[in-house]
């Protein structure tokens, strides 16, 4: 069973829901919300979070299988088929196989994390996540001795994904932690946001959620995870890797070379709002800095 993380944020420091959610996509009729368990926490507010306007937000997403365009995720996402939807696990696991949706939810309890999200373009906004710890799916599987990463793929589906029609990336998407990383207590797989089932375009129906990493390390619309020896393929640091490193903790010291990471822009404060100061590992530093000790974090973006 999961466990319970208290996190700093509460409900005032959420992107509102009415302004995040294109409710149109959601998928309605999820097994994953049916009989959870909701852990959260409420503190103090970050200062008063201005929502952007409805036409803002839901066309505000990165999911470069549906176009490369902010609003492209919202408009054809909807082509993506969910249900049924199953994970193989295969590589240095004890019980590898194909887990159906249903399969891998059996017996999680399922938790609301409030997060910050932290994009690597620079702009951030606090999402109320429904998920469970990775760790205990991995425990599930049991990892074998010698395993020290994870790897994950996104579906690979060019009927339903027009996007991956484009050469922007060498398709399937794919992305890796370091064990000890996917083993954190912070680390979620998601199912929901706000308490409705993951719509398609935030991942549907199952993402990664790695909240002190930059937002392209939370893979979507997961359909493989492998246990090994060996740092994994990563889509972008693959593509880019003078842009985007392995681990891409989010460092407000290390710019991006095309832009400073010392601000961010608060989605909700409106398009024009003024910049807020990044936090090391966006806020997380207490709980992850000692993943990365001895790590020079100059240079490890």
């Amino acid at each position: 069973m999961a466990r319970r993380y208290t996190s700093d944020l509460g409900w005032n420091d959420v992107t509102p829901k009415s302004v995040f959610l294109n409710r149109r996509q959601l998928i309605a009729g999820s097994g994953a919300m049916i009989g959870a368990g909701l852990a959260g926490s409420v503190v103090h507010a970050q200062g008063d979070l201005e929502p952007n306007s409805w036409e803002d937000i839901t066309t505000y997403n990165n999911f470069y299988e549906f176009g490369t365009r902010k609003e492209d995720p919202a408009r054809f996402a909807s082509m993506l088929t969910t249900q049924p939807w199953s994970i193989v696990i295969d590589g240095m696991v004890d019980n590898p196989g194909t887990y159906s949706f249903e399969q891998i939810l059996e017996g999680m309890t399922i938790e609301e994390r409030i997060y910050r999200f932290r994009c690597v373009e620079a702009w951030s906004m606090v999402i109320p996540w429904n998920g469970f710890e990775l760790a205990d799916l991995l425990a599930r599987v049991g990892v074998q001795e010698g395993a020290r990463y994870v790897a994950f793929e996104t579906a690979f589906r060019p009927d339903e994904m027009p996007g991956v029609r484009l050469p922007v990336l060498d398709w399937p998407y794919r992305e890796g932690l370091r064990l000890d990383e996917a083993m954190h207590p912070l680390t979620i797989m998601a199912t929901g946001i706000y308490g409705e089932a993951m719509p398609n375009q935030n991942g549907a129906p199952i993402r990664l959620v790695v909240p002190w990493k930059y937002g392209f390390k939370s893979i979507k619309s997961i359909v493989r995870i492998t246990l090994t020896d060996t740092e994994p393929y990563a889509s972008w640091n693959a593509a880019q890797p003078d842009e985007y490193g392995f681990y891409s903790n989010v460092n407000p010291n290390v710019d991006h070379p095309r832009w400073s990471q010392a601000t961010e822009r608060r989605i909700g404060g409106g398009l024009f709002a003024g910049r807020v100061p990044t936090l090391m590992f966006n806020g997380y530093e207490q709980e992850v800095a000692s993943l990365y000790e001895g790590m020079d974090l100059s240079v490890s973006f």
